[in-house]
């Protein structure tokens, strides 16, 4: 258990009784704990403490699960991700999965089977990270370029090739641009994107999205004015459409 003293495992869990004991047997596992109780928390603990893996509710107050989930994947790729939740059904593990998390158990939950979860999921992300040390190229493309429309995304090196020709993209610039091609066809509100975009609550109100899409338009529209990429939805929000893909 030598090498498992220095894992961190946050826990992310409204229910205080849960979260207390999945922390305690966690710690007597020889693991290092912290509990956050909504996903504003949780996803601030993530940032500041950068722990080895999350264990993940559905149902949070102020930002859900999975929209804390599709968050993270947008900066984290590798980071394991357990769901532990009482939504069960099985439209909620499909979304789970499709959004990147790396197992899904319902409660209420076998402790010894959680517990072995836990080691399994740390043990492959351990082997994971050997293979990537032994080959610094392993993962330079796990995001790969991504092209539409004339225009060039280098997500590797935060770089836009368009008709301004090469703009260098802020960080959240790159995380909005991968949120608006992960769910591309698909209409997407303002809330919603700040919510995991930004991870903000849904009662955050702010022109923030507005600003940023007047850019893209800016970057990546031949007409600005009449864009055939980044269109508004009329009292929703707005959708990415890629022409390429659509044809």
């Amino acid at each position: 258990m030598e090498c498992l003293e220095k894992k961190r495992i946050l826990v992310i869990e409204d229910d205080e009784h849960i979260a207390e004991g999945l922390k305690l047997n966690l710690m007597l596992e020889k693991y290092q704990v912290m509990i956050a109780s909504d996903g504003v928390a949780g996803l601030a603990q993530w940032k500041a403490w950068k722990p080895d893996l999350i264990v993940l509710d559905i149902m949070l107050p102020r930002i859900d699960g999975l929209s804390l989930l599709q968050s993270i994947r947008l900066e984290d790729e590798q980071i394991p991700i357990l769901i532990l939740s009482a939504k069960n059904a099985f439209e909620d593990k499909i979304k789970g999965l499709k959004y990147g998390v790396d197992d899904y158990l319902a409660k209420p939950f076998n402790l010894k089977e959680f517990l072995l979860r836990i080691s399994r999921l740390l043990t492959r992300a351990s082997w994971s990270q050997k293979k990537s040390s032994a080959n610094d190229n392993a993962h330079t493309l796990s995001v790969p370029n991504y092209a539409f429309g004339g225009n060039l995304i280098d997500f590797k090196a935060s770089l836009a090739h368009c008709k301004l020709g090469t703009i260098s993209l802020t960080g959240q610039e790159v995380k909005l641009l991968k949120l608006f091609i992960a769910n591309r066809g698909k209409s997407l509100s303002r809330a919603r994107l700040l919510e995991i975009g930004w991870g903000y609550s849904r009662d955050i109100t702010t022109r923030t999205v507005d600003n940023f899409i007047v850019r893209f338009r800016k970057y990546f529209e031949d007409n600005p004015k009449k864009p055939a990429f980044f269109k508004s939805i009329r009292s929703i929000g707005y959708v990415f459409e890629d022409e390429k893909k659509t044809d």
